[in-house]
This record gives structure tokens, sequence and C-alpha cells, in this order.
């Protein structure tokens, strides 16, 4: 049971990547949405949810910085668009 507690540092850097990976593509899609003229409110409360797990430190420091530059585009394209 001691070991349940225990977190694998490669699971912990898989589900980094993971996150990483869908912040960019809601990011492609908010750039889309705006080249198009389609924007919705959809796209950015989806933005707004892949925030949530950005700054969680994965134990690369490589990957916690890629991530930590990821999680400032999105603050700042949530915070053009008025969404707190």
């Amino acid at each position: 049971m001691a070991l349940q507690g225990v977190e694998d540092p490669t699971e912990r850097k898989k589900r980094a990547v993971a996150k990483g990976r869908t912040a960019l593509d809601v990011l492609d899609d908010l750039k889309v949405a705006v080249l198009d003229g389609s924007l919705d409110g959809s796209t950015l409360a989806r933005l707004k949810v892949v925030s949530e797990g950005l700054t969680e430190a994965s134990g690369d420091p490589g990957l916690d910085s890629v991530l930590s530059e990821i999680d400032l585009r999105v603050a700042v394209e949530l915070a053009k668009a008025g969404v707190r």
C-alpha cells in the first residue's frame, strides 16, 4: 500500500507532456478561430481549463521550462480575451 502513494517520475513526465500538447492544440484552435472570425466562448473556456495543470512540476527542468512558457502564452491569450 505504501508504494501506491509513490508517483512514478516517468508517468509524471508523460502527464506533463500530454498537458503541454493539449494546451498547444487549444492555442492552435484559438489562432485558427481568430483568423477565420469564428472565435466563441467554448474555445476560451477550453483554454482556461487546460491552463490549470501547466504549472505542476514534472521533475524535468527542461520540460518545466517549456511548460512555463506555454502557461505564459495561455495567460496572455486569456488576458487579451478578458477571461479571468
